[in-house]
């Protein structure tokens, strides 16, 4: 899962980037808001964490582009105006949620896992593909009954291909769901990490789940055979 934080004040922006990071995202950052509003409309984000008060370009014009160029991301709203009537601006300008500062990391953290859940319709914070079990709120899986140790890049894969059962998904769609704008990584590395999914999940006496759907990508399912 892909986010963008755009927060002017270094140390939200880096404590919330890496707080983000180790629970399995993908994080941009962006500390005006010219390079955010580029990032927000060159790349497809699952949330993005909008402050309000940037030094060049309001936060609230920026939200309002957003939603008038048709974005589908879940903007989240970090700002210290706490008057009911910010709030209210905020929300009728096309903000989903709104964290007021100082915040809970934690606090914050779960807000935007909802607001990804909200926006692949899920309100169930656990996912099930047949006897696949994600509970994406403890952030653990399991296969059958068996607990399944899965690192965070492992892990942002999976979620990203359940969030999608039954629906093709090509290499560059989970490349860009995985990595940040300016990562290094070759574009092989998703099938080296399917090939890691894989071993883990599936034994020969269970159903694949992971399908590979040559010249297009991959898919997750109980159906269907590699073509």
């Amino acid at each position: 899962m892909r986010v963008l934080v755009i927060e002017d004040y270094e140390p939200i922006r880096t404590a919330v980037a890496q707080g983000l990071s180790e629970a399995a995202f993908a994080v941009d950052t962006a500390a005006n808001g010219t390079d955010g509003l580029w990032y927000a409309q060159s790349n497809d984000y699952d949330v993005i964490l909008l402050d309000l008060m940037l030094p060049d370009v309001d936060g609230l014009k920026i939200l309002r582009q957003l939603r008038s160029s048709g974005s589908q991301s879940r903007i989240l709203i970090l700002t210290a105006k706490d008057a009911v009537e910010d709030r209210i601006e905020g929300l009728n300008s096309g903000a989903d949620d709104y964290v007021l500062k100082p915040f809970v990391f934690e606090e914050l953290l779960a807000r935007v896992q909802v607001l990804v859940r909200r926006r692949y319709d899920f309100s169930d914070p656990v996912i099930r593909v047949s006897d696949l079990v994600i509970d994406t709120a403890a952030q653990t899986v399991e296969r059958g009954g068996r607990s399944i140790e899965l690192t965070k890049r492992e892990y942002s894969l999976l979620v990203f291909l359940a969030m999608r059962e039954g629906q093709v998904v090509s290499r560059t769609e989970i490349w860009e769901n995985l990595y940040e704008f300016d990562s290094d990584a070759h574009s092989n590395v998703v099938d080296v990490y399917i090939r890691y999914l894989r071993k883990k999940l599936e034994h020969p006496d269970m159903p694949k789940l992971i399908h590979t759907r040559r010249g297009f990508g991959y898919v997750l399912s109980l159906e269907g055979a590699d073509a």
